[in-house]
């Protein structure tokens, strides 16, 4: 009975992946194993859970019925495993959790790691990706996105905060070229785009009344890495729009200067978001509360006076707010960015 039970789980990621190769690599064990671990429960059982060919597999009319039971039965565990956790608040098990390269590995990944110290028996898998990634199939318990979200039946999410943009140039720029104070001098001015689906992604700024604008900037170099337009704009090439995620420390630093100000409707939003069910695994639970305890500072430009050179006079704008909202929502993966 013991090794019936333990080949019920591979038995469940075997039908959800679609393959035994599949699910070996979301279960992290060979093909041969997951076949074995279905051939053991075929015999015990006295019946063929699937219909096999060399190019596909499917369950047949008792494998279906026994998948059905499977999972009721699984989800009854986890609950109890997760009332359980909740009584000794020490999460353990692995964390698998997908999120975009940049901002997951500036912004998420040190949250996280953090959080895995905290509890030792917390096994952390993170997948750094830009693609749009499908938690069900894919085996993972939770994602962080950025941007607009859709609808969806089986996905939920949490906000976890939003960051904003800052415009900003070099020092070293500023003393060649001057430093814009308004909208109208920034056609003047040398400008790094970033380059999104092939199209340049306009400046929103505000001008000394108050009035939103938004800019398209004319530049020679254009880009669709923002790491590389801040490595520009670090150079002294020119002036750039950056997440101020990205822009902090570089300010704080005194090695960018940031620029008149920020339209206030610019926002981001930053979410968690994970397969809907009855009950979130602790540590599921606990990895979205410290995101989004955490994650508000690591995203605002709120920081002490950076350092300035006189010549240039220059202000810091801040430009990312810290107040942050629960808010759980049905959202579409295929809308993510």
């Amino acid at each position: 009975m013991t090794s019936t039970l333990k080949d019920i789980p591979v038995f469940v990621a075997a039908v959800e992946a679609g393959s035994f190769a599949q699910a070996a690599i979301r279960l992290h064990l060979s093909r041969s194993a997951v076949g074995k671990s279905i051939a053991r429960l075929e015999e015990r059982l006295g019946v063929r859970l699937f219909h096999r060919t060399t190019r596909s597999q499917s369950l047949t009319d008792n494998g279906a019925l026994f998948y059905e039971r499977c999972l009721r039965a699984l989800e009854e565990i986890r609950g109890a495993e997760s009332l359980l956790e909740t009584g000794k608040q020490q999460i353990s098990g692995r964390l698998r959790v997908a999120m975009p390269v940049l901002f997951g590995r500036q912004c998420v990944a040190p949250l996280l790691i953090e959080l895995a110290q905290e509890h030792p028996g917390l096994e952390l898998e993170m997948s750094f990706s830009d693609r749009v990634v499908d938690l069900v199939e894919e085996g993972f318990d939770m994602a962080v996105r950025n941007g607009t979200l859709q609808d969806s039946s089986v996905l939920v999410a949490r906000r976890l905060g939003e960051h904003r943009m800052v415009l900003c140039a070099a020092p070293e720029y500023l003393q060649k070229s001057g430093q814009p104070d308004t909208v109208a001098d920034l056609p003047h001015h040398t400008a790094i785009n970033y380059l999104r689906a092939g199209r340049v992604l306009p400046w929103q700024l505000m001008d000394n009344e108050g009035r939103s604008h938004t800019f398209t900037p004319r530049s020679s170099l254009n880009m669709d890495d923002l790491q590389a337009i801040c490595d520009a704009a670090l150079a002294g090439y020119g002036i750039a729009w950056l997440p101020c995620w990205m822009a902090r420390r570089e300010i704080q630093q005194g090695k960018l200067i940031p620029l008149l100000k920020q339209a206030p409707d610019v926002r981001f939003d930053v979410h968690a978001v994970w397969q809907q069910t009855p009950h979130l695994p602790l540590r599921v639970r606990i990895a979205i509360d410290t995101l989004a305890s955490r994650l508000p500072s690591v995203l605002s430009l709120d920081m002490p006076e950076p350092k300035k050179k006189a010549a240039l006079n220059a202000r810091p704008e801040s430009c990312c707010i810290t107040t942050i909202k629960y808010r759980y929502s049905p959202l579409s993966v295929r809308s993510l960015r």
